[in-house]
């Protein structure tokens, strides 16, 4: 009868334990970091500016000298549906292939939780541009000096797309141009949310980083079809940065990111 009691006593012991340990690692708190990383590729390639050949779906060939975007208002949302929102004022990154430290965007001082999804605006919204200059903060300064900028009054280039390409019709390299931004009645801001195949577990001691990649061959041939080679009427070069055009690439643009990948390191 003794040993039968021990034995229960021990099994509701270790059950005891097991509950008590179940419990610490179910409380989740405090603040951690979250890494977004945006890997930019063509059609399944890793990009390489200036050298590297890429042939579109329209059978054109681009080399690539330049791609810039920004990254703004990125939401964040959690296992149970809540969102936490990034301090607004600290939301815009201009990510560029030709500086690899802006490929990788810190969150600081994020909710411990487990993510299940990512939001971000590419380009800066309208209530930002009309808060006026003096409501830019210093990201003014930042996308005026990587050419981010048209100017003041016609606002931020949100996307800047820049190379040379060839085609049937365009057998002598020219250049191009797709700029994206405000044009006449036309924001062209964008959203895009990606779901998280595996949670981002954001921890004071683990630091997830999401792996994004950007399908820069979806700006011309994803849900619109757009020929650099139509946009070449005077011979010189194809530049995109207003007209019909530019809504059509905007929607382009929401598509050409995917999540690779989520490191919970």
């Amino acid at each position: 009868m003794k040993n039968i009691l021990y034995k229960a006593l021990a099994v509701l012991a270790l059950s005891t334990t097991f509950t008590a340990c179940s419990n610490d690692e179910e409380t989740i708190s405090g603040t951690g970091t979250l890494a977004l990383e945006f890997d930019n590729s063509f059609n399944g390639n890793d990009l390489i500016l200036e050298t590297q050949t890429n042939t579109t779906a329209s059978n054109e060939v681009l080399k690539i000298t330049s791609i810039k975007y920004i990254i703004s208002n990125i939401v964040l949302t959690k296992e149970d549906g809540t969102t936490y929102t990034y301090p607004k004022s600290e939301s815009y990154f201009i990510v560029d292939e030709a500086t690899a430290a802006s490929h990788v965007i810190d969150l600081l001082n994020v909710p411990a939780a487990n993510y299940t999804k990512v939001t971000f605006g590419v380009g800066v919204d309208k209530d930002q541009w009309s808060a006026g200059a003096d409501g830019q903060g210093d990201f003014l300064a930042t996308a005026q000096t990587a050419g981010m900028m048209w100017s003041w009054s016609a606002g931020y280039k949100f996307v800047a797309f820049e190379g040379t390409f060839t085609s049937s019709t365009v057998t002598t390299a020219v250049p191009f141009k797709v700029h994206t931004g405000q044009t006449g009645t036309d924001y062209n801001y964008t959203t895009v949310s990606l779901d998280l195949q595996t949670k981002a577990l954001v921890r004071t001691t683990v630091t997830p980083q999401i792996h994004i990649i950007t399908d820069l061959s979806k700006v011309l041939n994803s849900t619109n079809v757009i020929k650099l080679s139509d946009n070449n009427a005077s011979g010189t070069g194809a530049n995109i940065m207003g007209g019909t055009n530019l809504p059509l690439i905007t929607q382009n643009v929401s598509t050409m990111f995917s999540v690779d990948h989520v490191h919970n390191d």
